[in-house]
């Protein structure tokens, strides 16, 4: 299951960095694309709100 940002989002930008795979993108929100992600969690950890979750 890959993982997808919610609307909690604050777009500070801590997460897209920290992705091994480059899987997270800016655009009016952080987004990931569900079909690179390889599941690490990495993004999740580092979120201040917790936006990045399971799916």
């Amino acid at each position: 299951m890959a993982f997808f940002i919610e609307d909690s989002c604050i777009a500070c930008g801590a997460c897209q960095p920290e992705c091994p795979v480059d899987c997270i993108s800016e655009g009016d929100v952080f987004v990931i694309d569900a079909d690179s992600c390889i599941d690490c969690g990495a993004c999740s950890n580092v979120c201040p709100v917790g936006a990045p979750v399971q799916k």
